[in-house]
């Protein structure tokens, strides 16, 4: 037992002490590095081989006609930087904040906090900026920036009676991302989404320092730290990969209206693969729009059966034909386990002429990724029908149709049918429960329920929430019911967790016939309340 002891303390003492006397060398008798000045020499004195070692540090914009100069964007961020320096760094407290609260207590740690926070006196420079003309709806933008910064960031951790410092030092970034503004809207900022992705792999270089030693000084970690970020970088976020970050809220009424539906008619699938051990497969088909929030649609389920047929009707709202594109996923339903995959495909809906039912055979993949060898493997087809209804510009029988190239030709005479319902309701006024006023808004239409958000003790709430309804007919003979309620929260008697503050039937005759209505409407049952419904009728 004492040799065994004696060996594991050996072998874990060893490297342990070489680590640390490695750390005490690098704190205490490395040779500190100085920057110096660079020297500044002609391009006419440099020998070809040097030249060639240069190239990679001339701007774009010397070097490539499409990226544009801009040294007046540079100017502007070298003389604001002081001041964005601070509020950076104030942001980024406030927001590390919760993160650093999570660990205090855990693990003997008493405390976490930053000993020091700047980003340096160096901003970062734009080298050269692209612009593609694309279509109107959009802006697509590749600035090339570079970032030499003298960044020094320390984080503090107590743990039990010691302090360890951890610094994050000299960060170096170089990336060219494709930023994309879209839709563009008619309301400030004049763009509704902020997509971002990267057209190379980045390049990061920062300092790392544990306990005053330059650990990043180690042989073979610095390169391998390196590229370990750069990797996974590129992997989440390198084209066509984006992150998106919303800009306009939806409510806002900024961002892309219903401009027509779609109908989907799933008919059959062919020689799917078979998955059960004992049986076949257990296939059905989920729907979804992209670009939509709204859950999947779904066919039923077809017990044992490789060559299925469902013929059901499924209709989609549209709100950019040229953009959006239909997602068919198919599945094996299972009963306990996770259901399997059957296979997928898309259909973009550009490829569609409005009011014309066209046919489709899908060969089902395994991804979308065109690369993917497992797309080789037949996995049968998919059958369905598309048919896409623009909705009419007015509330006469002429129709505008389009070609998808800004070809616009015209159809009169075409007789009314369905479409699309929006009610948008706004706010309540002078809205009061007798023991609690949490008030929420419900509207009922053709058997639909729908509810905005609750908005809690106010009188005069205001919800900006919007819903659609599909109909297959006009609702000329149809009325609306919305109703506001106070809902108490927490636990109470069931009985007295919900209290009415009014309600109001609206004749939608006049949504058909004027095609919009925006109007007060007094509460039933209420002293004074009123509600503001905004609604819209479109016909396909």
């Amino acid at each position: 037992m004492g040799l065994v002891g004696g060996l594991l303390g050996f072998g874990v003492g060893l490297p342990l002490g070489i680590a640390v006397a490695y750390l005490v060398h690098l704190r205490f008798f490395a040779p500190r590095r100085r920057l110096q000045d660079p020297i500044i020499r002609p391009l006419r004195d440099l020998d070809s081989e040097t030249l060639h070692t240069t190239i990679p540090d001339i701007p774009l914009w010397v070097k490539c006609p499409d990226y544009e100069r801009v040294d007046w964007i540079n100017k502007f961020i070298f003389d604001m930087w002081p001041f964005l320096d601070k509020a950076i760094c104030n942001t980024i407290r406030s927001v590390i904040r919760p993160t650093f609260d999570q660990y205090v207590g855990q693990y003997g740690i008493k405390s976490i906090e930053f000993g020091h926070l700047t980003l340096g006196a160096l901003p970062p420079t734009f080298q050269g900026i692209k612009v593609y003309e694309m279509r109107e709806k959009e802006l697509v933008i590749e600035p090339v920036i570079r970032w030499a910064s003298i960044a020094n960031v320390i984080v503090k951790v107590k743990v039990h009676s010691f302090q360890v410092s951890a610094q994050l030092l000299d960060l170096h970034i170089m990336l060219t991302p494709r930023v994309t503004l879209k839709p563009l809207v008619p309301s400030f900022p004049c763009f509704a989404n902020l997509c971002v992705s990267l057209m190379e792999k980045p390049h990061i270089d920062f300092g790392f320092k544990l306990l005053g030693g330059d650990v990043m000084a180690i042989p073979g970690l610095h390169r391998f730290v390196r590229e370990k970020i750069s990797k996974q970088i590129a992997n989440l976020y390198h084209w066509p990969k984006l992150i998106q970050i919303p800009i306009l809220d939806e409510a806002s009424g900024a961002t892309k209206k219903p401009v027509g539906i779609l109908h989907v008619k799933v008919i059959r699938a062919m020689n799917l693969l078979k998955m059960d051990l004992l049986g076949k497969s257990d296939p059905y088909v989920k729907l979804r729009l992209s670009g939509e929030k709204l859950p999947s649609k779904k066919t039923s389920i077809k017990m044992s059966n490789l060559n299925p047929e469902w013929n059901e009707h499924f209709r989609f709202i549209v709100k950019d034909p040229e953009t959006q594109i239909l997602e068919l996923r198919m599945f094996d339903w299972e009963k306990v386990k996770m259901h399997d995959k059957l296979g997928m495909q898309v259909v973009p809906l550009r490829l569609l002429t409005p009011y014309e039912s066209k046919l489709f055979t899908l060969d089902l993949l395994k991804s979308m990724d065109p690369n993917d060898p497992h797309n080789k493997k037949n996995r049968g087809k998919l059958v369905v029908e598309l048919t896409f209804d623009p909705f009419r510009d007015d509330s006469n029988s002429t129709i505008l149709m389009s070609d998808g190239e800004g070809n616009v030709s015209v159809k009169r005479d075409v007789p009314p049918s369905g479409g699309l319902l929006l009610v948008s309701v706004e706010n309540a006024e002078d809205v009061e429960g007798k023991r609690h006023t949490n008030p929420y808004a419900v509207v009922h239409f053709r058997g639909e329920r729908k509810e905005t958000k609750i908005i809690k003790k106010t009188r005069d709430p205001r919800w900006n929430e919007e819903f659609q309804f599909m109909v297959d007919e006009a609702p000329v003979d149809d009325k609306i019911h919305i109703e506001v309620v106070s809902k108490r929260r927490g636990l109470r008697l069931p009985f007295r967790n919900k209290e009415s503050l009014g309600h109001v039937d609206i004749n939608l005759v006049d949504v058909v016939n004027n095609g919009r209505i925006n109007e007060k409407y007094h509460l039933i049952n209420s002293r004074n309340g009123m509600v503001h419904v905004e609604m819209k009728w479109s016909t396909v």
